[in-house]
């Protein structure tokens, strides 16, 4: 293989996981603060709904009207932590080069 092509790789490699990764941490800590703040018009919720609001929209679609939030935040989660464990053991299977 080229170098450029072995860098590409090696980029996927960290990359998509990693946005994976940091999908379900902003996920896992907006059902933390919700659970705990109890004010609708914080801030601080308001962040996690702008943040979290693109990974809970396909997922929404998916699971039937009216479904409450917090359950749709927990599917998510469990989605978005499903895809990281399967492209992690993806990328392991292809013998893709392992970073650091």
């Amino acid at each position: 293989m080229d170098q450029a092509w072995v860098r590409f790789l090696l980029i996927v490699n960290v990359v998509v996981p990693l946005v994976l990764f940091m999908a379900a941490v902003y996920l896992a800590l907006h059902m933390v603060f919700a659970r705990f703040i109890q004010r609708p018009e914080s801030p601080v919720l308001w962040f996690f709904a702008v943040v979290t609001g693109p990974l809970t929209r396909p997922v929404r679609v998916l699971l039937p009207a009216g479904t409450p939030d917090r359950r749709v935040r927990a599917v998510s989660l469990l989605v978005y932590v499903a895809l990281w464990v399967a492209v992690r053991t993806l990328f392991v299977g292809m013998g893709l080069p392992r970073p650091g």
